[in-house]
């Protein structure tokens, strides 16, 4: 369904279309929208029914809004790149900024015809304020800048697996991303993702212990920890080591649960 607006497109000379999927992200989507705005072709925004202001800040920047649930990661990003007209696609989150280094390096691409069908972009994340740059936490690069055509999602509920012809190359400047307003969201918003992560281990039938999840914390606070220097990071960086472990013990809970059930 599209939302009506009096707006017209943007026209540049950058042929990108930026897609951004929402729900309720009144707080994060305008500095998202006003880092693209005026240099991209398009905008393209897929809300999943957002009931704060969220439409009515991205009206300002684009008419091209279309209203979808999001019931399932692969097949929804898989759709809202389909909106997209342009040859290439910069895929970003609400609460991710293009810095402006990201921004001339882009255009300077797009001057000629790109080489590669994928860029990886740099991210640097943040807990509040804290950039996080150390424990695997930057340059942290994602594919986030594709040609359509050669791209697509497995069509997966949770963390779809990407596929693409080719190798990407991975560019200088950065993306901005505030992943967590502060400790309170973070946990949030782990106890939703391991729910997603659970029902994945049971759907393909992974089998797990009690000793090969404690095997898995271990290991993973090791590497974010140590082995990438979390420890650089002070406080924050031991969080975000166990944090990680804590991902692992959380799903294997939540397994768990759902193995005993069965066997009841």
């Amino acid at each position: 369904m599209l939302v009506e607006s009096p707006m017209k497109p943007f026209e540049s000379t950058v042929p990108i279309s930026v897609v951004i999927m929402v729900h309720n992200e009144e707080k994060n989507i305008e500095e998202c929208l006003q880092s693209v705005n005026g240099w991209v072709r398009e905008i393209v925004v897929i809300d999943d029914f957002s009931t704060d202001r969220t439409i009515e800040i991205v009206k300002k920047y684009t008419p091209q809004i279309y209203t979808k649930e999001w019931s399932n990661e692969g097949k929804s990003r898989n759709f809202a790149y389909s909106q997209a007209t342009s040859d290439y696609i910069l895929s970003l989150d609400a609460d991710e900024r293009v810095t402006p280094e990201l921004r001339d390096e882009i255009i300077e691409l797009f001057k000629y015809e790109p080489a590669y069908n994928g860029y990886d972009i740099p991210h640097r994340n943040y807990l509040g304020s804290y950039w996080i740059r150390h424990g695997g936490w930057y340059p942290n690069a994602k594919l986030k800048l594709f040609k359509k055509s050669e791209f697509r999602y497995e069509e997966a509920e949770y963390h779809p697996r990407a596929f693409m012809e080719g190798k990407p190359k991975t560019l200088k400047g950065n993306i901005i991303h505030y992943n967590y307003p502060n400790f309170k969201s973070m946990i949030a918003k782990l106890n939703h993702q391991t729910d997603f992560e659970a029902r994945k281990w049971i759907r393909d039938g992974r089998k797990m212990s009690l000793v090969i999840c404690f095997r898995k914390i271990l290991t993973r606070f090791v590497r974010f920890y140590f082995i990438k220097h979390g420890y650089k990071d002070g406080f924050i960086g031991f969080f975000m080591a166990l944090y990680s472990g804590m991902y692992q013990f959380l799903t294997y809970c939540k397994y768990w649960e759902h193995q005993h059930k069965l066997s009841r």
